[in-house]
């Protein structure tokens, strides 16, 4: 499927992985809206890769709102919703609190829940649109520390597989990718990208997936998809 003049939605596009999916989605011909909370870095990013910023949180509604009134009165159409902002949260169970599981779940899943509602009311309408949600190997398998973490992509993995039972009529693809580890800016206090490293993957590798599948002939979807390092060791 040729993804020209298609509009996505990028959230957290201002680095990492969602600065490479958005560059990604350009290079095919695609509008990108990235969305981030750091105004002045969301602009200046937008500026250099042909994006167009649109400066949000996604665990702030009124933001969620404000963002697609924007996009369908500009565009007056959403091919696709990349949910990819997301925080990191790690703590030993004994030093676990309310507020940090707020924090992280806010963002984690409740506000790609309120992004990918407000999408799908729109692709229900069109009787089509790809919502691709970014997770984590995380969702899939529990470690050490992670029950804040894990526990927010876990439940990010149930309600993929729940849109995906809802939306499928609509011709609504829903799209989970789990990347393994790749050096970014997540979970840094600094918010710099961190060194890329020979032997894990690079945010590209991530955008390579995401465009493979959106690029897919709409008959057909990638339910869910994981990228692991060939060799990390």
């Amino acid at each position: 499927m040729n993804l020209s003049e298609k509009i996505y939605i990028v959230t957290g596009g201002s680095s990492g992985l969602g600065l490479a999916m958005a560059e990604s989605l350009i290079a095919e011909g695609a509008k990108a809206i990235i969305t981030g909370r750091n105004k002045e870095k969301l602009e200046k990013v937008a500026s250099e890769i042909g994006a167009v910023a649109f400066h949000a949180d996604a665990a702030k509604d009124e933001d969620i709102d404000q963002l697609f009134a924007f996009v369908m009165e500009k565009y007056g159409k959403l091919d696709g919703l990349i949910n990819n902002a997301g925080i990191g949260g790690w703590a030993p169970i004994q030093e676990m609190s309310r507020e940090k599981l707020r924090e992280v779940f806010e963002v984690n899943v409740f506000g790609a829940a309120m992004m990918a509602s407000k999408a799908s009311t729109i692709f229900i309408e069109q009787n089509y649109g790809d919502i691709v949600n970014i997770a984590s190997t995380a969702s899939q398998k529990g470690y050490k520390y992670g029950s804040i973490y894990s526990a927010s992509k876990f439940a990010l993995r149930s309600m993929s597989q729940c849109w995906q039972a809802e939306l499928r009529p609509h011709n609504v693809r829903v799209i989970q990718v789990n990347p393994s580890e790749v050096p970014t800016a997540f979970g840094s206090e600094s918010r710099e990208s961190r060194p890329i490293e020979d032997k894990k993957l690079t945010p590209m590798e991530i955008a390579d997936v995401v465009i493979a599948a959106l690029k897919m002939d709409r008959r057909g979807f990638i339910p869910e998809v994981s990228v692991f390092a060939t060799n990390p060791f």
